[in-house]
């Protein structure tokens, strides 16, 4: 008697609901998600235009669930599935676009200092060389404004050259002057 009631209440709602439940909401937190990504990084233009589209997404999605979640409890168990599983992809989806400039900063020798400074200059990046002193020896310490998109072909050719080098990568808010080797962005 027990397990009949409950497997009439798992699925009293259709699979098909169910599915368009989880999916919408995946694709509702998932723009949330770079909306407020965006929002950080000052692409405010863009982060308002997805907020039009989460708002409304969130409006048929959440009226659907709320009118019948008592008898349908389903509905509310998909909508929160869709809810973690659309933070996740978010997040995916957000690296593989990878808003924003970074500062990458090289600690290495000075023996090495100039071949990378070469190297990322022939990629096209501005580098500026910092003369430091380590625990026990001369440092220099190597800076590039860069975009976060094509950050990781840097930090390659930085390993490529010295493989001991210490690499610390920032996310910059705001840039005002100096150069910035200009890769193609979609969006600012």
């Amino acid at each position: 008697m027990f397990w009949t009631k409950l497997w009439e209440i798992l699925t009293i709602t259709s699979v098909w609901e169910l599915l368009i439940i989880f999916s919408a909401k995946i694709i509702e937190v998932t723009i949330g998600t770079l909306r407020s990504i965006l929002i950080v990084k000052g692409y405010r233009t863009q982060a308002v235009l997805l907020a039009l589209v989460e708002i409304a997404l969130w409006v048929s999605i959440a009226s659907r669930v709320i009118t019948g979640s008592v008898v349908l409890p389903m509905k509310g168990i998909a909508y929160a599935l869709g809810f973690a599983a659309g933070v996740y992809f978010g997040s995916l989806v957000e690296q593989k676009l990878a808003f924003g400039k970074l500062l990458i900063q090289t600690i290495t020798s000075p023996m090495h200092a100039e071949e990378i400074s070469k190297t990322l200059r022939d990629l096209g990046c501005g580098v500026t060389a910092v003369e430091a002193k380590g625990k026990d020896e001369a440092k220099t310490i190597l800076m590039v404004y860069t975009n976060r998109r094509g950050s990781e072909k840097i930090i390659t050719a930085i390993l490529t050259v010295d493989p001991t080098a210490m690499i610390v990568r920032n996310d910059v808010s705001t840039l005002v002057g100096g150069y910035i080797h200009s890769g193609k962005s979609i969006l600012k």
